[in-house]
């Protein structure tokens, strides 16, 4: 599922797509990747200006010129492509928006969404949503304070959405391994250095995802070098050596989500 890095490089890639386009045409192939008829839909978003692309969490945020937004969530299996019908992949496109540079594709939208909200709708989704860790008011004392009433294990508690916005199953053990803490301990049982080390694993690991441009393998669109560039340093490599000390990395379940560790670089 994309995470924070993912999402970051889709917002970044698309906005020097599609910012400032008109939508001059909508299709929908699947009604059940939106939120209201497709007749609605098409009427509300066609003829309207993508006047911004931004992020919260996992979500990306398509702010038209009615004041209306379009938020999507690709959840499993969900990806995007920009191009066109030359070049575009040979899958189903659950929904597509024309815009004069080319056609925006949805595409893996079995779990995923494309909605169609208001301000007070889009206000109302992101309600229960923690901090954005790259922000600038994410600093070393407010996660600190946010600590201070967490007692879960180290996996689940920083893939709460609640707790931390945009971190998943990847970056939770990619964070844990550059803090050097195995994603099994307590979060009250850590000391203030381990506190410290974990903040700056979150800081370290998601942007260098971004930099990277995430771990999707699948293109943005085509010539697209950046995306899926990222390395992962432990999740997904088990049995491989560590790239620090050369021990196997492990492999366990926590919380049924699959978990990837140093047993030796970790503690």
């Amino acid at each position: 599922m994309p995470e924070l890095p993912e999402m970051e490089t889709y917002k970044r890639l698309l906005a020097d797509k599609i910012k400032g386009q008109a939508i001059t045409n909508v299709e929908i192939n699947r009604e059940k990747s939106i939120n209201v008829p497709s007749s609605l839909f098409i009427q509300e978003v066609k003829n309207t200006s993508i006047v911004a692309v931004e992020r919260r969490a996992k979500h990306l945020i398509l702010k038209l010129s009615s004041g209306k937004s379009l938020v999507l969530h690709l959840m499993l299996g969900g990806w995007l492509y920009f191009g066109n019908d030359v070049d575009s992949p040979g899958r189903t496109k659950q929904i597509i928006l024309t815009v004069p540079n080319g056609n925006l594709y949805f595409i893996g939208l079995r779990l995923g969404y494309l909605h169609l909200l208001n301000d007070k709708e889009l206000n109302e989704a992101f309600t229960k949503l923690g901090p954005e860790p790259l922000e600038a008011s994410f600093t070393l004392q407010s996660f600190q304070q946010l600590t201070n009433s967490r007692r879960g294990l180290l996996k689940t508690t920083l893939v709460n959405q609640s707790f931390i916005a945009g971190i998943g199953n990847c970056y939770s053990d990619e964070i844990c391994f550059d803090a050097g803490l195995l994603p099994t301990r307590k979060m009250n049982e850590l000391a203030e250095v381990e506190k410290t080390k974990l903040y700056y694993g979150i800081i370290s690991a998601l942007n260098r995802g971004i930099n990277q441009g995430g771990y999707m393998d699948d293109p943005f669109f085509q010539g697209d070098t950046l995306t899926g560039n990222y390395q992962t340093l432990v999740y997904d490599r088990e049995g491989e050596p560590c790239l620090r000390c050369k021990s196997k990395i492990f492999l366990e379940m926590i919380s049924s989500k699959k978990t990837f560790y140093c047993p030796n670089c970790q503690q």
